[in-house]
């Protein structure tokens, strides 16, 4: 099928790389991300124009923070970018001239994890990233399963809690609220307030004040065995467990990967999730149970995805 190139677009980078068949990143080319929608657009264009210098390009995958449609042609809605029915494949394709694929980024991290990392030698994985927020994918029956419409798999927005904390889709309760690095900062700020006495190192590491606390400061302290910081990765855990048992319930397959900066912490973060996903799985005294394991390409997964989905002629269904 030869080389394409895969687009991972980010808060403040937008980053292109050149993809082989076997998943390996040949050359890369980043650009600032700009702060309007026609920004992006030319800056998409300068990435894979860098990035595919000296080599023979058959086409281009973005991945994209949003809902994408069936075609993988037009962005219906991004949170984080004004874009609303955006054209985008068109708008792309042409600058660059290639054939172009778009694909959410959640999507194209779960399809890298499945093809080239973790998920390799299974047939049914479930993803799951746990960033910022909290998005996934679903690989059923060796095929990325997008919906109808296209917008499948947008778990962050599963409703956990009636009428629980608000959430910045509109709604309430949504499972990211509660699994999620923006959860993990709060449950570390409430219980740090609540029992100072108890997070002497995890309030050393900022300000000293509970509001200082930063993401960062709780992964060292957790490491170091901070009370708080551990105990607020376990709450984290408490809930992204329970969400996994409601998706074993939907889809039963045999991993569940987990992604995103989160899993970076390894078992810190694996092992209470597993605990709680086997704690509240139905008739998980008596049944298979699938695997929790790590994501294994970092934040290479979304680009490696959406190069890779661009050699597949017709949306993955």
């Amino acid at each position: 099928m030869g080389l394409t190139i895969g687009v991972d677009i980010g808060g403040t980078k937008i980053a292109a790389g050149v993809v082989d068949e076997e998943g390996n990143i040949l050359s890369t080319h980043q650009v600032p991300t700009p702060g309007t929608p026609e920004g992006i657009v030319d800056a998409i264009a300068a990435a894979v124009e860098g990035a595919r210098v000296g080599h023979e390009i058959v086409g281009v995958g973005i991945g994209a923070a949003g809902y994408v449609n069936r075609q993988r042609s037009t962005v219906y809605f991004a949170p984080n970018i004004d874009w609303r029915q955006e054209p985008l494949k068109e708008k792309v394709e042409a600058r660059v001239g290639l054939p172009v694929v778009v694909e959410n980024d959640a999507n194209a991290a779960a399809w890298g994890e499945y093809k080239f990392g973790a998920g390799k030698g299974h047939r049914n994985v479930i993803c799951i990233t746990l960033g910022t927020g909290l998005g996934g994918g679903i690989i059923i029956g060796n095929k990325l399963r997008r919906g109808h419409f296209g917008v499948a798999a947008e778990f962050g927005h599963i409703r956990m809690v009636p009428d629980g904390l608000l959430c910045g889709c509109g709604s309430q309760g949504c499972w990211e609220q509660y699994a999620s690095g923006r959860a993990l900062v709060r449950y570390a700020k409430q219980r740090a307030n609540a029992t100072p006495e108890h997070a002497e190192l995890l309030l050393s590491l900022g300000d000293g004040t509970p509001e200082g606390i930063e993401g960062k400061h709780i992964s060292m302290a957790a490491r170091q065995g901070d009370p708080v910081a551990v105990d607020s990765y376990r709450e984290l855990a408490r809930w992204a467990g329970a969400g996994l048992a409601d998706l074993a319930s939907l889809f039963d397959p045999s991993a569940f990967i987990v992604g995103g900066g989160l899993s970076d912490e390894g078992e810190l973060v694996l092992d209470p999730i597993r605990k709680s996903y086997k704690r509240w799985l139905v008739g998980g005294n008596w049944r298979p149970v699938a695997d929790v394991i790590a994501a294994q390409l970092g934040n290479k997964a979304g680009l490696v995805g959406a190069a890779d989905l661009a050699r597949e002629p017709d949306p993955i269904m």
